[in-house]
């Protein structure tokens, strides 16, 4: 195969395994056909403003070269934009001139794409207007909320809409890479290359350290805890926002007021919430089916069941259980 260039744009208090994360998958990539007595199929280039010594989060500094123009060199390229907390400082997200660029190296690049919050960068060149995106779990609600016309998935490991990509918090940007493998060399290289790092090649589940029952168990004492321990073993039944209010002695505004600050849900969300990590979990039971799932996971009927997994997974139910049964 021709050699691609991966481009990946860094800032100063970039999160590391952001860029250093995909930057291994590819070189594994290249330590594959090496071994294979083959040309190396990709060739590494870390990028910053400026260029120069890039400190990321946790203190650790790459070396950037200086951003290349957003001309023939970038022809047929992969650009990848980390995230992290510096995303919000002059040189992220907010940069006018930093928008530009990425606008402009989007429309020469075969593929671009951002790892957790760098999904902001994107959004902010105006590229993932009208399409599906997602960003770490913690972000999806404020990327949602600032880029309205964007189709923000919470559960989503990473997400490909035509030649825009993005991917979950930090180490989902290794999946995102290992996909690109995948697209480029074949499945057969994508699992040698997982193999070799001792990685999923496709990991079970979605943002699920996100669950809702994690959430709840950082404090007990909250009204998230409180109505998460109330709903579980009520997901089969009709449910109402005055019964939810009623079971943590709240009125219906207080209930609002307090999940919302919470969680940042509102208590149909919650319940929505729940309801689909029950419907995933029953889906990745061996021998489960749509319909009894749906039924156990209080969706009610297949219809419903496919209408929330299209809506905030992406996927019909069965695609979901073929690749995670």
């Amino acid at each position: 195969m021709k050699t691609i260039d991966i481009w990946l744009l860094v800032f100063p208090g970039f999160a590391l395994l952001d860029a250093t994360g995909p930057a291994q998958v590819f070189g594994s990539a290249n330590d594959e056909a090496r071994d294979a007595l083959l040309p190396q199929p990709y060739r590494i280039h870390m990028i910053a403003p400026g260029g120069g010594p890039v400190a990321s989060s946790c203190g650790v500094t790459v070396l950037s070269a200086p951003l290349p123009p957003a001309g023939s060199k970038l022809a047929g390229a992969t650009l990848i934009v980390s995230g992290g907390h510096g995303i919000e400082t002059a040189g992220g997200a907010h940069d006018p001139a930093m928008a530009r660029w990425v606008a402009r190296a989007a429309g020469r690049v075969a593929r671009c794409c951002a790892v957790c919050t760098g999904a902001f960068v994107l959004a902010r060149a105006g590229l993932l207007d009208g399409r599906r995106a997602v960003t770490h779990w913690r972000d999806a609600a404020l990327l949602q909320s600032q880029f309205p016309a964007i189709d923000v998935h919470e559960d989503a490991i990473y997400i490909k809409d035509g030649p825009l990509y993005t991917s979950a918090g930090i180490a989902a940007g290794m999946d995102l890479a290992l996909s690109l493998v995948e697209e480029d060399q074949g499945r057969a290289v994508g699992l040698a290359v997982a193999k070799r790092m001792v990685v999923f090649f496709k990991r079970p589940g979605g943002q699920r350290q996100f669950s809702s029952q994690l959430l709840a168990q950082a404090d007990p004492q909250d009204v998230h805890a409180q109505l998460t321990d109330w709903l579980r073993p009520r997901l089969r039944q009709r449910i109402d926002v005055e019964q939810m209010a009623a079971a943590c002695a709240l009125s219906v505004r207080t209930l609002h007021r307090q999940l919302r600050q919470a969680a940042g849900l509102s208590p149909a969300q919650l319940l929505l919430r729940l309801r689909m990590e029950a419907a995933c979990g029953l889906l990745e039971r061996p021998g489960m089916t749509v319909k009894r799932a749906a039924s156990q996971s209080g969706f009610g009927s297949e219809y419903n069941l496919r209408r929330a997994f299209a809506a905030q997974l992406g996927v019909v139910p069965s695609d979901y259980q073929a690749r995670f049964g």
